[in-house]
């Protein structure tokens, strides 16, 4: 592999699955997009994504393919220890071997919010900062730490799940993991739907609570505070435990609790992080392959 060899980064997750190919500055060159043949199960999913990149592989260099994906990742050997039902089967899916296998070249594999991480540290809004937090909150909510400028995967691969943390006015709503009371539970999609549904007997997406919101409803604007508060004072305190250079919110449920989130942060930070800004991110739906390349790039160089 050479430093101006293009490379491939894969992001498989329960809707889509994508490819690119990805130049040395983190330039996304091409694109391919399918969606994920989940509810066929994980050989399924594993040959969509294997077409995917191989149809790259003639413009690509020769060196590895990375990958983001859904789940939790042991980092020592790209097999899935956990995954929810967006993927059936995933657990136990071993990712990279199966898809080395399939394509004939080395395959490198992360959690796919890691991988973001990676992405916006690179050529995103994290440039040229080593050190990071990113949550990124759509349907439900994760989180990456970056340190030195790779992932902090943990003992097991699960480092960054913030999204279990215990928070106020959360009490009476389900998390994804099954508890009450969670970050996770009124801060992401689901929160939105569920708090919603709470107040007003109503169910619809989060995605709808912020366009009611958007429009008038006092309801749907007070659900999009509280959550936003809720989660600009937790970021808060993270930045005191993790010390990071920038925190960044990534995500379809971002743009919505950002404005109540920034205003939480900036109360709740303590002074000797006064300088640690809150962030939207900046690579959008490129993020995770940008960064599974990313993750190649940083593992030649160990």
């Amino acid at each position: 592999m050479t430093a101006s060899a293009p490379l491939i980064g894969l992001d498989i997750g329960g809707t889509k699955t994508a490819a690119a190919l990805i130049g040395p500055d983190g330039d996304v060159l091409e694109r391919r997009q399918v969606p994920t043949p989940a509810r066929s199960g994980p050989e399924a999913v594993l040959d969509a994504a294997a077409v995917l990149a191989a149809d790259l592989l003639d413009a690509a260099g020769s060196g590895p393919v990375g990958v983001g994906t859904a789940g939790t990742v042991d980092p020592a050997t790209g097999t899935i220890r956990y995954a929810t039902d967006s993927l059936p089967g995933w657990t136990g899916t071993p990712v990279a071997h199966a898809l080395a296998e399939r394509l004939a070249r080395p395959v490198l594999v992360t959690n796919d919010v890691n991988a973001a991480a990676l992405g916006e540290c690179w050529s995103g809004a994290g440039r040229a900062r080593t050190h990071l937090l990113l949550v990124s909150i759509g349907t439900g909510l994760g989180a990456a730490i970056i340190r030195n400028g790779r992932i902090e995967a943990g003992a097991r691969g699960g480092a960054g799940g913030v999204g279990h943390l215990p928070v106020p006015s959360a009490e009476r709503l389900r998390c994804g993991c099954g508890r009450y009371g969670h970050l996770e539970a009124i801060a992401s999609g689901s929160g939105l739907s569920a708090a919603y549904a709470v107040e007003t007997g109503a169910r619809v997406t989060g995605q709808a609570v912020a366009q009611r919101a958007a429009a008038g409803d006092a309801v749907a604007q007070q659900v999009l505070d509280r959550a936003g508060t809720v989660l600009g004072a937790a970021l808060a305190g993270l930045v005191a435990l993790l010390d990071p250079q920038a925190v960044l919110v990534a995500g379809g449920a971002a743009g919505a609790l950002l404005p109540a989130a920034s205003a939480a942060y900036s109360a709740e930070l303590p002074a000797g992080w006064a300088d640690v800004p809150l962030l939207p991110a900046a690579l959008g739906a490129d993020a995770v392959m940008v960064g599974a390349v990313r993750l190649v790039m940083t593992h030649s160089e160990q």
